[in-house]
């Protein structure tokens, strides 16, 4: 009866923290990931986050969410080096392929680079022995965003269809930075 009573007390400890929010913090600021976004142990010492975000459809792959603190402020010498890795659908003028945009959040410049077409992935992008990966119809969207005390990158990435299934809550999750 204590062993059944102790079970129950410990898995009701790890329901209530399981539906805590997971907080995203950057630069001195913080924002909730969404509930239905799925925390994953970072893949390398680079990320701070790493979320699945579930396709929800059998067709199509998850999208993912990484997050790089400390990162390079530098807009226009990241954005050049993200082009070069995705590749637009044949017929799509690259400036339609890729556009750029800003994010107004207090206490945070955010620039977006949002591409669409065949993506180059490589799982670590400066390493010429890394494998590289071709994942066409994919939409990858990058977000520097930078406070007073640092600089994140914000790599959102998945099928475009997945990508914008989920691109209000990607916004939503940079909005709420404070």
């Amino acid at each position: 009866m204590i062993r059944s009573i102790a079970f129950l007390s410990l898995f009701a400890a790890f329901s209530v923290a399981e539906d805590k929010p997971v907080v995203v913090k950057v630069g001195g600021l913080a924002s909730n990931a969404p509930a239905a976004w799925v925390t994953e142990k970072p893949a390398n010492r680079l990320r701070s986050h790493q979320f699945k975000i579930p396709s929800g459809e059998k067709d199509f792959a998850d999208a993912e969410l990484a997050v790089f603190p400390d990162s390079s402020p530098d807009v226009t010498k990241n954005h050049d080096r993200w082009k070069t890795a995705v590749i637009p659908m044949d017929g799509v003028p690259p400036e339609e392929a890729m556009k750029v945009s800003k994010l107004e959040v207090k206490g945070a410049a955010i620039t977006l680079l949002d591409m669409t077409g065949t993506w180059k992935y490589r799982e670590r992008p400066q390493d010429p022995k890394s494998k590289e990966e071709i994942r066409p119809e994919y939409r990858v969207i990058w977000a520097i965003v930078t406070t007073k005390d640092e600089t994140s990158h914000f790599r959102f990435t998945g099928p475009m269809k997945v990508v914008a299934k989920h691109m209000k809550e990607f916004e939503e999750l940079l909005k709420g930075l404070k």
